[in-house]
């Protein structure tokens, strides 16, 4: 048991090495800006797409090879609620509040094509692709400053414009470690558990989601070896 312990490690690593070669020729990075809407969900919303602000991000994605990539966005956004719309009838006077968060993640992407022009081997101009990853959420006050994991998933669409313009349609929820996203007013008055039952997990916790439309351009192109003589 413990030799095959010793041995992931040499074969994870060979497995990336592996990976890594097997980039194809042409560019390597995108970068490019996003822009559309965003929604929250929590105590003072329960459904898709209401309260739905806006949202612009800079985005900047590594192409590891036609069907994976490494994505890094930053973001702002608008979040805003009412607590008529949450999960039945909470206690007290109706509460609202809008504020804006700041996000920054890190996003693998898998393809379930290859991707890139049709005349690169096997690639396809269109190509839906699924991610999941990491990020950060800070939202500033009104009340207070809150800093934030959050850990996004979703799904997207790329088109391959011409050789080094691409555009995509991409959604994704960012559930965050937060439940204080909804805080309102300086004088402290929050949606934070608001029924006073503690809760455990994200699911206690408030989200976001970005629906957002993107382009980007390719740069840095790919160092090619393959007609040089020894």
């Amino acid at each position: 048991m413990m030799s095959r312990l010793r041995l992931f490690p040499l074969t994870f690593f060979l497995f990336c090495c592996s990976f890594l070669a097997a980039q194809d020729d042409g560019y390597f990075m995108e970068l490019g800006l996003g822009g559309g809407g965003n929604f929250y969900m929590g105590d003072a919303n329960a459904r898709f797409y209401n309260n739905t602000n806006g949202v612009f991000s800079l985005i900047g994605r590594y192409n590891v090879n036609p069907r994976f990539a490494l994505k890094a966005d930053l973001a702002a956004a608008g979040i805003s609620g009412n607590s008529e719309n949450a999960y039945g009838v909470l206690p007290g006077e109706g509460i609202s509040f809008s504020r804006t968060v700041y996000d920054f993640g890190v996003q693998i992407e898998w393809g379930f094509c290859a991707y890139g022009m049709e005349n690169w081997s096997d690639c396809h101009r269109l190509a839906p692709y699924g991610l999941l990853g990491l990020g950060m959420t800070f939202a500033p006050k009104p009340a207070s400053n809150d800093f934030a994991a959050n850990f996004p998933i979703g799904m997207g669409i790329r088109y391959k414009l011409s050789e080094r313009v691409n555009v995509g349609l991409e959604w994704t929820m960012r559930f965050s470690t937060s439940d204080r996203l909804d805080v309102t007013r300086t004088d402290g008055t929050s949606l934070e558990n608001p029924f006073m039952v503690k809760g455990k997990g994200i699911k206690n916790k408030d989200s976001y989601s970005f629906t957002m439309l993107y382009v980007t351009f390719d740069v840095f192109k790919r160092p090619c070896n393959c007609n040089n003589e020894n």
